[in-house]
C-alpha cells in the first residue's frame, strides 16, 4: 500500500533513497532530497508498506499543469524483483493520471518503460 511521507518516517525514507545511484549514501545530498520533499508542494514522496514493514520509496515532481515526473523509485534490496517497484509507479499513475501526464525522469525511465509495457501486456492477457 502506497502511503504518503511523513516527517516521522524520514530515517526510513533517506535509508531507501540512499539505494538510488545519484543520491550514492551521500548524506547530504539524501537530506537536502528530504528536506525537498518536505517543504515543495511541488514534490511528493510515498512509502510502499506490506504489513507493517515499509519496503519502497517512490517519489515524484509536478512539473507543471500537465506534467508529473517521477524521480525516485527504490526498494529494499531484500525485496527486489517481486513487482514492488512495478506496484509503486503503476500506484502513482492511478493517482496522478487523471490530471497529470506522468513520466520518468532520465536515471528511471527504462524501469518506468519496463512497467508500463508488462502493464499493458496485463492488459492484453
Amino acid at each position: 500500500m502506497l502511503i504518503r511521507y511523513k516527517k516521522n518516517m524520514e530515517k526510513i525514507a533517506m535509508g531507501l533513497l540512499s539505494f538510488m545511484p545519484e543520491e550514492k549514501k551521500d548524506v547530504k545530498k539524501l537530506q537536502q532530497t528530504i528536506k525537498e520533499y518536505e517543504t515543495n508542494p511541488d514534490w511528493h514522496l510515498f512509502l510502499w508498506k506490506e504489513e507493517e514493514d515499509v519496503l519502497g520509496a517512490v517519489g515524484l515532481r509536478i512539473e507543471d499543469e500537465i506534467n508529473a515526473v517521477i524521480q525516485h523509485v527504490s526498494v529494499n534490496p531484500s525485496h527486489r524483483n517481486i513487482g514492488i517497484g512495478k506496484k509503486m509507479i503503476n500506484e502513482l499513475h492511478r493517482l496522478y493520471q487523471p490530471k497529470y501526464a506522468v513520466s520518468a525522469n532520465d536515471e528511471i525511465q527504462q524501469f518506468h518503460n519496463k512497467c508500463d509495457e508488462s502493464e499493458k501486456q496485463d492488459e492484453q492477457d
